[in-house]
């Protein structure tokens, strides 16, 4: 791996592919697996730098896309990258902006080998993205670890229009490869192929030859059934390197977490628990809650007793049912802070668990109270 990277896997669950490690970059060491907050434009919604650590966050996300458009990329190099920018002194990670781009079927040109041209949604302004550009414009922002500009493409689609896809994908992420300059950050490869397992395995073996820093596990969660998105981690997983962190990318949710985890998945991030927070949804050890529920209108109790976040351990539910019925920007932040405690707070359990060699009946028995939801 690049200049001040490392990985150490220090522990393999006897019962499954879960794993416990330490993942070591330029800006602070991680404990793996986790749970990585997503801060799009460069904030997590409603969160400060201060309280993301209170949580325990490590690796905080950026979007190359959005800050690409505001406020450019090079007014954030010129504040000295992305950490001094925002204020956060902890490991960063950056996606390539693809899935964004990709998801603007309206507002962009047809895909050619050499990139994507699209137009900014507010400004009208065009852009062009390849995988030249978009390593420039990573290498601008300056995060820790950053992703190949890869085709995500949408599902379904058929074998052939996947297959090309993928070949795509292979030939961009090499061109990656050869434009990535700088040695301070790690480069990860994204693995494509729909649910189609002899593209996952060609895609995986073609890009795992290749020098990347880690691997990602990409066209998940982009609306395709739950089954989906598990088999697609199990078609993929067995292809990546033991000695290379794992990316599970855009997954929040508790069962999607929990499977990749016992596959042996390092890393997850989503914007699932601040996007929750804001209309009021909280994961909780007794399931999930919507706190504008009538029923707690004159609940006088803390959130969750179980849980040591700023918010459970200082207010009570009646508060924040009182907060999010009047709008209050305060109980938005209160309950997003939550819920990206709970999420890191449930890797926590799941490292001690896997350590134990007991992460599968953990994962059962937290799963349990949620039953039949999806999305928690």
């Amino acid at each position: 791996m690049r200049n001040g990277f490392s990985l150490e896997i220090l522990h393999t669950d006897k019962n499954c592919g879960a794993r416990y490690g330490i993942l070591k970059t330029p800006h602070g060491e991680c404990e793996l697996p986790m749970f990585m907050p997503v801060g799009t434009q460069a904030t997590v919604k409603m969160l400060s730098p201060e309280e993301l650590i209170s949580c325990n966050a490590k690796v905080v996300l950026a979007n190359t896309y959005h800050l690409a458009l505001r406020p450019g990329t090079e007014i954030i190099k010129s504040a000295g990258g992305i950490h001094k920018f925002m204020n956060y002194n902890g490991p960063m990670l950056t996606d390539s902006g693809g899935f964004q781009v990709f998801s603007l079927t309206k507002l962009r040109d047809p895909i050619t080998e050499e990139g994507v041209s699209f137009k900014d949604p507010l400004s009208g302004k065009k852009y062009f993205f390849s995988p030249e550009s978009v390593m420039k414009l990573e290498e601008d922002i300056g995060a820790d670890i950053i992703m190949s500009f890869d085709e995500c493409a949408p599902y379904p689609v058929s074998y052939e229009f996947m297959k090309n896809s993928v070949m795509r994908t292979i030939r961009w992420e090499k061109r990656c490869l050869n434009a990535h300059r700088r040695e301070d950050q790690a480069l990860f490869g994204i693995i494509q192929g729909g649910n189609y397992p002899s593209l996952r395995e060609y895609c995986a073996k073609e890009l795992t030859s290749l020098p990347f820093d880690g691997f990602s596990i990409g066209g998940t969660a982009i609306g395709e059934p739950r089954y989906v998105e598990y088999h697609e981690v199990s078609l993929t997983v067995p292809y990546l390197p033991f000695d290379k962190p794992r990316y599970l990318m855009g997954i929040g949710s508790l069962d999607m977490m929990f499977d990749g985890i016992r596959k042996g998945v390092d890393m997850f991030d989503c914007v699932l628990p601040t996007r929750l927070a804001r209309h009021g949804t909280l994961m909780t050890s007794t399931g999930r809650i919507n706190i504008k529920n009538s029923r707690y209108k004159e609940d006088h109790t803390p959130l969750d007793s179980k849980c040591d976040c700023y918010c459970c351990r200082n207010y009570k539910r009646s508060y924040l049912h009182h907060l999010m019925k009047c709008e209050e920007g305060f109980g938005a932040r209160l309950l997003s802070i939550h819920n990206i405690r709970y999420l890191i707070r449930m890797m926590e359990r799941a490292r001690e668990a896997i350590k134990n060699d007991d992460f599968l009946s953990f994962a059962s028995k937290e799963l349990s109270v949620y039953k039949d939801e999806r999305g928690c």
